[in-house]
């Protein structure tokens, strides 16, 4: 496990040849909220008035659609979303249905693909580098299944991504699971997928891991993939 990444820190690369990319953790952020941040994270990107940003965060546990995702993988009927309290968001990212909830690390990455990374599958790939990297680091051999997306250990998937990509500008990003309660998998066929299994880091390990030391590896990870300066910072920020 990487020894200079313990939690996120104020540390700035001395890259002059890199572009700033601010990662922040947020701690446990609703759903709604989270596309808000995307969102203006993406006006401000777009109209120069901040830099990019990796937004690291968890979300309450909620269901969420893709683009053209079949509404029937979710299995779970009115009843048990309401005594599970689990929302259903419909979403704008590409991908079927997946799981988001407390103890999984998920990743916004606002970024601007011009002039140089002009490639979805590109971009998909380095995203699956990213997590393939951040779970090594902690000493998980973790690969790619042709023809499928995300990451896996075996045939079980332990990182899932869809994303935006609007105008070369990305938004949504990646779902890692770290101290995820595997059980909300039971409830959906997630991504579409019905051959393949969940798994998680603290299963894999045997023991939770510490999610802010999870992010900030994953912050470095996305750092040397992408070749941008990390700007962290460890602070949790109101939406207010």
């Amino acid at each position: 496990m990487r020894s200079n990444v313990g939690v996120i820190s104020n540390e700035v690369s001395l890259s002059q040849n890199r572009r700033i990319c601010e990662a922040t953790f947020l701690g446990l952020v609703p759903y709604d909220d989270g596309l808000r941040l995307q969102e203006l994270a993406v006006e401000r990107l777009r109209s120069g008035d901040a830099p990019e940003q990796l937004l690291l965060l968890e979300h309450p546990h909620v269901f969420t659609l893709g683009r053209g995702a079949d509404a029937n993988n979710i299995l779970a009927d009115q009843d048990q979303l309401q005594t599970n309290s689990v929302e259903v968001h419909e979403t704008g990212r590409g991908g079927d249905v997946t799981y988001h909830g407390p103890g999984q690390l998920v990743g916004y990455p606002i970024i601007n693909l011009k002039p140089d990374r002009c490639d979805v599958h590109r971009y998909v790939r380095d995203l699956e580098e990213v997590l393939i990297r951040t779970i090594a680091d902690f000493g998980i051999k973790g690969g790619r299944i042709e023809g499928l997306t995300g990451v896996w250990v075996g045939n079980e998937k332990i990182a899932a991504i869809g994303v935006r990509i609007a105008r070369w500008i990305t938004s949504h990003g990646f779902a890692l699971n770290v101290n995820t309660d595997l059980k909300f998998f039971q409830m959906i066929v997630p991504c579409g997928i019905t051959d393949k299994g969940v798994t998680s880091i603290s299963r894999l390990l045997g023991y939770d891991a510490d999610l802010r030391e999870v992010a900030a590896t994953a912050a470095a990870n996305f750092g040397e993939v992408f070749n941008r300066q990390i700007v962290a910072e460890i602070n949790v920020r109101n939406l207010d």
